[in-house]
């Protein structure tokens, strides 16, 4: 049976419209269960952009089934989707994530629920990506294994979504600054900025604590070689989202996967997406020592 899916709206209807439609093209949509969450208002201001995109929610059609939760007050996106992925677990073992800014591939679908199936007891393997960093580099199969979280579009199993810690003061506490040089993928990004800043309460999220606790128990990360998501909420619109359209790249029209056979972390995968990273930089290696600097003056260790 194909894994449902869970989708997390808020108030933006047109991105909205775009994720469901492209998710009903998929070869499998007819198959899926569909469950939308779908938040509250935090102000009077958002009212009618959020019942905007409830409306938009409620005219779609072309899956199996379609249901809608409707929270009456306002949770936040961290906390939305935290309950709605531990209730879908509890509910189906298993599930597919998206948010309302998504566009899929039609392959999407049929590769995640492949990868779902064929890893679910693989104990190595915690998290299934349908998203992948915008490189040239190919593998012998469609999909590569790493230590990295991507959420733009992931799937779960729930024994391992049990074990989800949200702690930043522990993780702050606990961690040294190699260990948090290699959660920055060597420092080419900064990850370990969200845990200081949900430890400070300036920002409330959950996804770089989802990549923490995959990271601390050693498990590996599933990606296609080549995307099968598309970011379309890279202009500000979202409560937490950036404006780097480049991570994009055109979708894969694939409909057939091939999976690989060992759950291991691939290298050549790994420095291939360290060399996008660099050139995403004008000056990579000045950046890495700006967080090697920081870190010295708080934990006293250069690495």
């Amino acid at each position: 049976m194909p894994a449902p899916v869970a989708l997390f709206v808020y108030k933006r209807p047109d991105h909205t419209r775009r994720t469901l439609a492209a998710l009903a093209a998929n070869a499998m949509a007819p198959q899926t269960d569909v469950t939308v969450f779908a938040d509250a208002p935090r102000n009077d201001s958002d009212r009618d952009a959020v019942a905007q995109t409830r409306a938009v929610v409620a005219a779609q059609g072309g899956f199996k089934s379609l249901e809608v939760r409707e929270r009456q007050t306002n949770a936040g996106l961290a906390t939305s989707i935290t309950e709605g992925v531990s209730q879908m677990c509890t509910a189906h073992g298993r599930v597919i994530v998206m948010e309302d800014d998504l566009v899929t591939a039609p392959g999407f679908l049929t590769f995640m629920n492949a990868a779902l199936e064929r890893y679910e007891t693989t104990r190595e393997v915690w998290h299934i990506s349908g998203w992948n960093y915008p490189t040239s580099a190919r593998g012998a199969a469609d999909g590569f294994f790493w230590r990295t979280m991507n959420c733009w579009g992931w799937g779960t199993w729930a024994d391992r979504w049990a074990q989800f810690d949200k702690d930043p003061g522990a993780l702050i506490e606990n961690w040294g600054s190699r260990k948090i040089r290699d959660f920055n993928c060597g420092d080419r990004e900064d990850f370990w900025r969200q845990v200081e800043r949900n430890a400070s309460g300036e920002q409330d999220t959950w996804a770089i604590f989802w990549y923490a606790t995959i990271y601390e128990r050693g498990g590996l990360c599933l990606n296609p070689w080549h995307s099968l998501v598309e970011n379309i909420g890279l202009d500000g619109t979202g409560e937490n989202s950036g404006t780097r359209a480049a991570d994009n790249g055109a979708l894969n029209p694939a409909q057939a996967f091939v999976l690989p056979e060992k759950p291991e972390l691939d290298a050549a995968a790994r420095s291939a997406i360290h060399d996008f990273l660099d050139s995403r930089r004008r000056k990579p290696a000045r950046h890495r020592r700006r967080l090697r600097f920081a870190r010295w003056k708080k934990y006293g260790v250069w690495t």
